[in-house]
């Protein structure tokens, strides 16, 4: 492509800053210079948009190394009050024009993008105006007869209609979760009340997932206002029962937002007056404010900002003139593409709804999730059970894990116990998995057992990778029977999945088996079909990507190759993912093995790019990827031909990747797979049905399949599924993070 006919692209980032936005940038510059573009970065917004000069700067390859894992937005942002004149738009339109741009990628909220549009619809306009004012010559505007506009969401709020996440949302939820813990400790000590109010505008996703993930006790939010107008009532009760069930912290949470049915604000200070006027209690409030914004993205932040920033490029390039401004998002763990303009007229009209008091239509517009996550919530937060239990019929439902510890294992147990106490059954705990029931190691959970275990990594039932054999088939039986046992909750990796296999295809042999089982996905290696992701996966891939943070800083004083080995056993999940959220320039999977001919092509590379100024080169292996070339093996390899030109460290990460509290992503999750997983067992075992099954979150929607289909949709051998949507990703690592060799000519 010649230069004078090359495509210049620019990109901005807009409005308040979101963790992921350096990432988007990043995809946005290499995707560009790989397909062969210029590509500029507009400092500061659409501010920089019309002061152009210095503001608006030609990218290379290296420009944007180094961003990837920081917060905030590189290349600023600011607000432009000139952007909302003619003038500065048409100032706006002779800066980029002067620069031959005339593709914008946008990153920013539905204000940013609509302003975006508005620019685009006024563009040939304005080119006119400039002609005629003798700004610009009629040869120059000919060529650049549109402006072609692509956006992506940069909002913590996740307000956004259109994506499942907006950049930024998960990141700020970490920052809520990780206060919230840290609230609860002291709280608990003194046995106060804290009132946290949290961000979000008109959208209540941060407050009702924060409350979720972090365990409150009380929340409000803009779309579901308290149903009554006695409502500090009914609040300092729910209060009074928690001190008086032995609760000794109660967390509310607030979002900024929140209003009466009347439409008047709630803040926290009112709030507090209540508590403490009614219940004499010790309250603080907390206002978590813009640190909700700041800190290092999430991995999800990360990898989920590159793959949009890239598809925003893409997309870009290859539009035609009359092709609509589009919006990149996200749904389902694949991008989606659709028209600017619909999404913010949609994620207008649920601001409307809340103005207009319609909370119903509010409700149903932010999705049945949103709705399910708000019934869930609470059920949880209740104080104690119903005092009569709605079931026709009593039954007596059994939990336990198998497989390694995932964190939300405890996470899921809270959330069964609590919901089927609620519906008046009796709920069983079985220590130490499939051995514990063997031994008869079994006891009634209450409601209070499983308090602050939302929160908390590990497995607090134990667990254990033991696969009965023999006459063990048959003990499982006697206790079945023995404990009265009515269903079956298993929440584990593949060898629990492979022992109710086992006990299902028994039945017809042990009629003790003939009970609804049900099996629910927590394993740090996601390698479990029918659920796109694991509870515990997320966890484990924050654990990596921080664990990597350190390492890359150690590594950029000198000429170095970090070679780090991750878990995951037969699937690459974990090391994909982490490779594209930390920027390593190669990946090795156990789907596509490893041959010596690979490691002399990236040794090749590693030597050719560290002669030519490199610093740092990480390189990121999963455990079972090949048997014999094995870590240590790699980096001797590396470290002999690298000879003086670099140095090689390996960094094995090891079980650190399953410790540590659960993500929020992975406390979300594993409540509403523990909320269906009961009504599953529930409405089965009233039935009188034997059914089995597995359930996940797979295209969109949960799902709970047949677990007849369970060795039909995996790959035995290696112990994963078939199917793995991940697997898609793989080349972004080499396009984003390896650059083309004639960069450097």
């Amino acid at each position: 492509m010649s230069a004078a006919k090359k495509i210049k692209i620019g990109v901005l980032t807009s409005g308040g800053d979101a963790q992921g936005m350096n990432a988007a940038v990043r995809a946005v510059v290499r995707t560009g210079i790989t397909e062969g573009c210029e590509v500029y970065a507009i400092y500061e917004g659409y501010e920089g948009l019309i002061r152009g000069g210095d503001f608006i700067r030609k990218m290379d390859w290296d420009s944007v190394g180094g961003i990837l894992h920081r917060g905030g937005t590189a290349i600023g942002t600011a607000r432009s009050p000139g952007f909302r004149t003619r003038e500065g738009l048409r100032q706006g339109v002779a800066n980029l024009v002067a620069q031959g741009i005339d593709r914008l990628v946008v990153i920013g909220g539905d204000g940013s993008l609509r302003g975006a549009q508005e620019f685009r619809e006024e563009w040939p306009g304005l080119l006119k105006e400039l002609v005629e004012a003798g700004q610009l010559s009629k040869a120059v505007a000919a060529r650049h007869p549109h402006l072609g506009i692509v956006g992506l969401v940069g909002s913590i709020d996740n307000d956004f209609s259109g994506t499942d996440m907006t950049i930024g949302a998960d990141s700020a939820l970490h920052r809520i979760t990780e206060a919230l813990d840290a609230i609860t400790s002291t709280a608990a000590s003194h046995q106060r009340t804290f009132v946290i109010e949290v961000m979000g505008r008109h959208c209540g996703y941060l407050a009702l997932m924060g409350a979720i993930a972090g365990s409150a006790d009380w929340v409000f939010i803009p779309e579901n206002p308290p149903e009554d107008d006695d409502w500090p009532t009914r609040m300092c009760e729910a209060m009074r029962a928690g001190r008086a069930s032995g609760r000794r912290d109660s967390l509310i949470i607030l979002a900024e937002g929140s209003r009466d049915r009347a439409g008047n604000a709630i803040t926290a200070d009112f709030i507090k007056q209540l508590i403490e006027e009614r219940l004499g209690e010790d309250t603080r409030v907390t206002i978590l404010g813009h640190v909700q914004r700041g800190g290092a993205p999430s991995a999800f932040d990360r990898w989920m900002s590159t793959l949009m920033g890239y598809t925003a490029a893409r997309e870009l390039i290859q539009a035609k003139p009359e092709r609509e401004s589009q919006v990149i998002g996200i749904r389902e763990n694949r991008v989606t593409i659709t028209p600017l303009m619909q999404g913010v007229a949609e994620t207008r009209t649920v601001a409307e709804a809340i103005k207009a008091q319609e909370y119903e239509r509010a409700m149903a517009l932010r999705g049945g999730s949103f709705t399910e996550a708000f019934r869930t919530l609470r059920t949880l937060v209740q104080s104690r059970p119903p005092q009569a239990g709605s079931a026709p019929r009593p039954l007596r439902l059994a939990i336990l894990h198998a497989g390694g510890p995932a964190p939300g294992m405890n996470t899921a147990v809270r959330v069964a116990v609590r919901l089927g106490i609620d519906h008046g059954h009796t709920m069983l705990g079985v220590r130490h998995g499939f051995q514990g029931l063997i031994d008869g190691d079994v006891h009634e959970m209450d409601w209070m057992s499983v308090s602050g275990w939302a929160t908390t990594g590990g497995a607090e039932l134990g667990t254990n990778r033991k696969i009965p054999r023999g006459p063990e088939i048959y003990q499982l039986a006697r206790r079945l029977e023995e404990f009265k046992i009515d269903g079956l909750l298993m929440i584990g990796g593949w060898t629990g999945y492979d022992i109710c296999y086992k006990l299902h295809s028994e039945r017809y042999n042990y009629p003790a088996f003939n009970i609804p089982m049900i099996c629910l996905p927590a394993t740090i290696n996601n390698n479990l079909p029918g659920s796109e992701l694991s509870i515990g996966s997320d966890t484990a891939l924050n654990n990596i990507v921080d664990a990597i943070d350190r390492i890359k800083q150690s590594a950029v004083a000198s000429r170095r190759c970090f070679v780090v080995e991750v878990m995951g056993r037969g699937c690459g999940y974990l090391a994909l993912m982490s490779g594209l959220a930390s920027g390593a320039e190669r990946v090795y999977l156990p789907e596509e093995g490893i041959t010596l001919s690979d490691m002399q092509k990236d040794i090749d590379e590693m030597i050719y790019w560290f002669q030519h100024g490199k610093r740092l080169s990480l390189v990121i292996r999963n455990e079972k990827s090949n048997p014999i070339y094995t870590t240590s093996f790699m980096c001797s390899l590396f470290e002999e031909e690298g000879g003086d030109i670099f140095e090689v460290r390996q960094s094995i990460l090891g079980h650190l990747q399953q410790g540590g509290s659960p993500s929020p992503f992975d406390r979300i999750q594993a409540t509403r797979l523990a909320v269906r997983c009961v009504d599953f067992l529930i409405d089965r075992a009233l039935q009188g049905s034997a059914d089995s099954a597995f359930i996940g979150y797979q295209d969109g929607r949960v799902q709970i399949i047949d677990l007849e289909e369970f060795p039909r949709r995996v790959d035995a051998e290696h112990a994963r599924p078939k199917q793995q949507w991940w697997m898609e990703l793989r080349d972004l690592t080499r396009v984003l993070n390896q650059p083309p060799r004639e960069l450097s000519d």
